[in-house]
């Protein structure tokens, strides 16, 4: 159930995503006067589709291979590879007809839909939510770092309190790409000690190797109670409320101290020092082989957001705007760092797999529609890569036609598609594949 879930998510979101990307070429197209013979969600390869329909001369159909969608427009070398109308004279109505501006213009109307689609989701959810967060000044115990936190030379309770000499307002920002994606130094204060910790450029890759958690826990140190209780810690005794101070004579003040402790104690039965109001208790418990004892902390303590702003109509619109148009620099920059070497690209490309991971296992519309958010900038970026195939091939070839006066060649333009295509699936099949592994190695 879990799977088709995560299935279903992603076929709606990506299918919907699709459809707006190429209504946006449809519409630009017949905006110009040009004919659009198929309108496809997923590709009708060998002209095998699950439906069809046709409508004021269009054929709208599902096909079967589920790689995206198109738009067949007339007198155009597109996905279909159907050059048999390109052999007689230019019509009117087609795409080659047409001056080169319209059909640059045709070409990034599915780009520019995503963005328009992108920055309207995340004004909608501005709109709905606001902004929650945690104040940075409210943090009193400072920070929990992972592996990678601590191989930079972070440790627990350090107080971050700006990055490259700004400071930091909120304390999510600390996970989030101004840290993660640029030249980045933490000024960090550690106790009477004020230090500066480079974060390494090559950070992504370990990121994607152990999460985010790995490198600052999104939940700051925090002292911690019992909410509720099952398993071993309910044998034990433990109640909503007690708070545990200690184990086998080691005083612990702090959550991330209590889970050292029981990592350390995995499979064995260990005494707890536990407070119950003003009363101190020893518990005898049997920590599990994860390390774990069977209890949920209250979720102020897990996230312990407090403050959340409201926006209103209007002024929700440049704060939705300014959401979705930094997903789409950040992951122009992921890009950047992977043709300069700094990210791997099997630590850096997903696939659908990858993808239907991100939605989950169960429905949550506030998560939905943000990845689709996300996705939408994602797709405008990906389809603006100058690779033959994708719009931005498409835009490369006509500002050359544009600069030399003259179209490029037909047969040109058929073997760069035919290039094109070879790229991308060669890039699919290795998505797939390094999402495959990372499944396999999970498990």
């Amino acid at each position: 159930m879990d799977v088709l879930i995560m299935a279903g998510q992603l076929i709606l979101g990506l299918s919907i995503l699709v459809i707006l990307h190429e209504f946006g070429h449809f519409l630009a197209a017949r905006a110009f006067g040009i004919k659009v013979e198929k309108f496809y969600l997923f590709f009708d390869a060998w002209n095998f589709s699950l439906f069809k329909f046709n409508y004021k001369g269009v054929e709208y159909g599902i096909g079967w291979l589920p790689l995206g969608g198109y738009v067949k427009i007339a007198g155009m070398i597109d996905e279909s590879m159907d050059t048999d109308q390109m052999a007689g004279p230019p019509q009117p109505w087609e795409f080659r007809s047409k001056p080169a501006w319209q059909r640059l213009i045709v070409m990034l109307g599915g780009i520019i839909v995503n963005i328009i689609v992108g920055i309207f989701i995340f004004w909608v959810l501005t709109i709905r939510y606001g902004e929650t967060y945690t104040p940075n000044a409210n943090i009193k115990y400072g920070i929990v770092p992972g592996k990678i936190g601590t191989k930079m030379g972070l440790k627990a309770g350090d107080k971050i309190n700006s990055v490259n000499g700004k400071p930091i307002v909120r304390f999510e920002d600390l996970i989030s790409s101004k840290v993660l994606l640029d030249k980045t130094v933490l000024n960090v204060q550690r106790g009477n000690q004020t230090l500066d910790i480079k974060v390494p450029p090559t950070i992504l890759n370990d990121l994607s190797d152990y999460g985010i958690e790995e490198f600052i826990s999104r939940a700051p140190r925090s002292k911690f109670s019992v909410d509720s209780v099952y398993g071993a810690a309910k044998k034990a005794g433990l109640t909503k409320g007690d708070s545990i101070v200690g184990i086998d004579s080691v005083k612990v003040n702090f959550f991330d101290e209590f889970q050292s402790q029981l990592l350390a104690h995995k499979n064995k039965l260990v005494q707890l020092s536990v407070k119950r109001r003003d009363s101190l208790l020893t518990l005898s418990a049997q920590v599990d082989k994860n390390g774990k004892l069977g209890f949920s902390r209250p979720l102020k303590e897990i996230l312990p957001r407090d403050t959340t702003i409201k926006y209103s109509f209007f002024a929700s619109l440049p704060v939705g705007a300014t959401k979705a148009w930094s997903m789409f620099t950040d992951n122009a920059k992921g890009i950047g760092k992977i043709f300069t070497g700094q990210v791997k690209a099997r630590k850096a490309i997903s696939s659908p797999i990858g993808i239907a991971v991100m939605f989950g296992s169960h429905v949550d519309w506030l998560r939905f529609w943000s990845l689709v958010g996300f996705l939408s900038m994602v797709l405008a970026l990906t389809n603006l890569l100058p690779i033959p195939g994708l719009d931005g091939g498409h835009t490369v070839f006509l500002i050359i036609e544009m600069i030399k006066g003259k179209p490029l060649s037909d047969k040109f333009l058929e073997r760069a598609q035919i290039v094109g295509f070879v790229l991308l699936i060669s890039l699919m099949v290795f998505a797939f594949g390094n999402d495959i592994v990372k499944q396999v190695m999970k498990k």
